[in-house]
Parts: structure tokens; C-alpha cells; sequence
């Protein structure tokens, strides 16, 4: 089965943020404005800037943020996607410890978040700091939330037929969806004609990074000037995770439980032995 992906074109977005309010509406997240004393919200103020809200969260999780840049002593704006990059070495399903994160058959990082334990592994291996968690202050209890490329169970749009929630609503058509190979070869053509345009720094962010994303930009600048990572890796701390910590944990796990059914064959034994006496004796 074809992978599938998004292709965001940062040429073409206006910024409307159509995007960020489909996503919420119909993954039902809450639309409220969160406040300083939201201790898992994002403060939210007057800061001098159209871009709204000014980071992710748990309610949030795709926002249009906004660069200044300086050309020729011109100011402009330019638009960068803020959401999961659904990465295929991804790093948050390297260090997901019962597979809460995994990669659906189409390729994207789906999300159960029924089976989340609120560990935090996920947030702190994202090479892109998308996850963001929220935790139950009366029972203690956190979960994790981020973009579920629209599979969440009950509003799973993909398995439906339909495209995701975000490339449905966008005007512009800034955001097309479909096989990553023609989104791809889609991208190279945006790529290829900014360049023709004298935007030589044009650039397909997604194709290689991490063993190729499933939200691919098409930009007309260098990825740093977006605000995006160079070269992306998942930390060796996740890598040593999936490849030794986690494995010596099973093996160490599964030697308490055999040393503690020994232990019990022993003292069976033991008890057995000194109770026999006693019987022979009456």
C-alpha cells in the first residue's frame, strides 16, 4: 500500500489559519483561549503579533507561526507549519514504551491515546518539540497529545476516504494530500520553478529528513530561516533506549520473575521437608 502525505507549499499559504480551526473542530478540541492560570494551556496575551496562539498544546496541535525577515531592507512575513512531522525514524515511536506511538500502515506516526501512560519519553526525543502532555492534577494522571494525520478513533477521516481536516479547508491550496512518491515529485516541481524565479535557495524539507517525512514543505528559503532543524536526529538517547536500555529492562524483568519462582520452589521445598518429620512422628 502507498505511503501517503501532506505537501505544504510555504509560497502559496496566506496565513489565514483556516488550518488550525479545522484541526480543532474536528478532532474536538477545546476552543477556549487559554489563561495564565491554565497550568497546561499556553498564556495567552497581547504580544504584538497576528500569529495566535503563540505555541502548541494540548488543544492546539497544528499552528501557522510566523517569521519576520529582512531582504533588502524589506520586512516580510514568512509561514511555517507548526505541527507532528510524522518523521519515518521517529523518535517518539523509538521511545514509546508499550507502542502507544507507531506508524500506521500508511506510513504517518499514529497516536492511541487511550494507552498512554504520560510517561514524557515522546516529548523529550522530538527532534521538532511537537508533543505536548497534560496531566490530571486530582488523580496525577498525564497524557500526551500531537497531530494524528485525522486517524483518531470515531474521527478517523483517512480510513473514510478523505483527506485530513487541514488540507480540506485550506483556500489557497497550500496543502494538497495524497502517495508521498507524487507529493514528492510535486514538491521537486514547486522547488524547481521558485528557483527558475531566483529564489535559489529553494528547498523540499521532508524527502530525506529522518528517512523522509509524511509533511513535506516546499520553501523558498533555507530551513534555518523557517525555523526548522538543518539536519534532524533522533537523540542517541532515544536510539540507546530502543536498542539496549529497553532490552537488558526486559531481560532483567524476566530474570526477578524466574528467580522469584525459584525462590518459591526452594522454600516449598524447605517448608516440605521439615513438615515431613513431624508427620512421621505423630
Amino acid at each position: 500500500m502507498a505511503e501517503k502525505a501532506i505537501l505544504y507549499d510555504a509560497t502559496k499559504c496566506t496565513a489565514c489559519r483556516g488550518c488550525q480551526a479545522a484541526c480543532k473542530q474536528w478532532n474536538e478540541n477545546d476552543e477556549y483561549i487559554p489563561t495564565p492560570s491554565d497550568r497546561e494551556g499556553v498564556q495567552a496575551e497581547n504580544w504584538g503579533s497576528y500569529e495566535n496562539p503563540p505555541d502548541l498544546s494540548p488543544q492546539t496541535w497544528l499552528k501557522m507561526r510566523f517569521t519576520e525577515v529582512d531582504k533588502n531592507g524589506k520586512v516580510r512575513w514568512l509561514f511555517t507549519r507548526q505541527a507532528c512531522m510524522h518523521c519515518t525514524d521517529a523518535a517518539c515511536v523509538n521511545v514509546c514504551p508499550n507502542g502507544t506511538l507507531y506508524h500506521h500502515e500508511l506510513g504517518f506516526v499514529a497516536y492511541n491515546k487511550d494507552t498512554c501512560t504520560g510517561c514524557g519519553y515522546c516529548i523529550d526525543a522530538c527532534p521538532f518539540q511537537i508533543p505536548r502532555s497534560t496531566r490530571n492534577l486530582l488523580t496525577g494522571i498525564a497524557k500526551a497529545d500531537k497531530c494524528t494525520f485525522c486517524t483518531t478513533a470515531g474521527l478517523d477521516r483517512i480510513s473514510a476516504g478523505w483527506e485530513p481536516a487541514c488540507v480540506k479547508t485550506c483556500p489557497p491550496k497550500a496543502l494538497q494530500y495524497g502517495d508521498r512518491e507524487t507529493m514528492i515529485t510535486e514538491g521537486m516541481k514547486r522547488v524547481q520553478t521558485l528557483r527558475a524565479k531566483g529564489y535559489n535557495n529553494a528547498y523540499l524539507y521532508g524527502e530525506k529528513e529522518l528517512g523522509g517525512l509524511h509533511v513535506i514543505y516546499a520553501l523558498e528559503d533555507d530551513p534555518q530561516v523557517y525555523g526548522l532543524p538543518v539536519n534532524p536526529q533522533v537523540p542517541a538517547t532515544a536510539i540507546a533506549w530502543k536498542k539496549v536500555i529497553q532490552p537488558i529492562g526486559w531481560v532483567l524483568g524476566a530474570l526477578t520473575i524466574v528467580g522469584l519462582g525459584l525462590n518459591f520452589l526452594i522454600a516449598r521445598k524447605a517448608k516440605m521437608s521439615r513438615e515431613l518429620p513431624a508427620k512421621k512422628e505423630k
